[in-house]
């Protein structure tokens, strides 16, 4: 067996899987088990999905920033930010990648991330940003796409989110990532009759351009 070859292989090979709409903490649980059960030979997982509505907050999040949570749970989490808002017609991708094996430090791997939703915009002809000390993506001064990030044994968990076509009225009941008066946008803002399925294609295509996937598998499905 020739072992360099198989390490090359599985370095640059991602495996995706769609979720489907899920409950935050199940998904994020079973994000928790997979790194804790990586070793050496485990692939690098995309996971996409669509969550019930939930508000969460980063280890560092400040329950000020939940002006006014209602019906809408809020759940403390421990992936890296402020507060942010998830719910049906948002874009998550969660990507478990062993950053030690791809030798990728943290600071890049956030701006790969970023990098990964403009070019996904891009595809929809949608001209999005960086703000410097604002992580995430923004398209004329509105947060468009965020991240978050926890890094546990050189293995990132959680990942991005991106606005695609939901009520985004729950972001008045929060400072999006503890920003006082940051407004939001999404892609159905800037274009009409949008496909989630066209634009998980997008990111998946445009995540494996940026992180130099050179294999990835077809997208697949489970249930949580």
């Amino acid at each position: 067996m020739n072992t360099v070859a198989d390490a090359t292989t599985i370095e640059h090979s991602l495996t995706v899987k769609d979720i489907g709409l899920s409950q935050y903490k199940d998904v994020w649980q079973r994000m928790i088990d997979f790194t804790d059960s990586r070793v050496p030979t485990t692939v690098d997982e995309l996971w996409l999905t669509e969550h019930h509505p939930v508000f969460t907050l980063g280890q560092a999040g400040k329950i000020e920033h939940v002006l006014e949570s209602g019906p809408i749970p809020v759940v403390q989490t421990d992936r890296g930010g402020q507060v942010t808002y998830h719910g049906p017609g948002q874009l998550v991708g969660y990507l478990l990648e062993d950053l030690k094996r791809r030798r990728l430090g943290v600071h890049q791997f956030v701006r790969n991330l970023e990098q990964v939703m403009i070019q996904t915009l891009a595809r929809m002809e949608i001209d999005a940003v960086r703000i410097q000390d604002a992580p995430g993506v923004y398209v004329a001064g509105r947060k468009i796409g965020a991240l978050g990030l926890r890094v546990r044994k050189g293995c990132s968990y959680h990942g991005i989110s991106l606005n695609v076509a939901m009520d985004l009225e729950p972001y008045a009941q929060i400072n999006p990532c503890g920003l006082i008066g940051m407004q939001v946008a999404q892609v159905t803002d800037f274009v009409q009759d949008v496909d989630m399925d066209s634009v998980k294609s997008f990111f998946v295509e445009e995540l494996a351009n940026v992180f130099g996937y050179r294999s990835v598998s077809p997208v697949t499905t489970f249930e949580t």
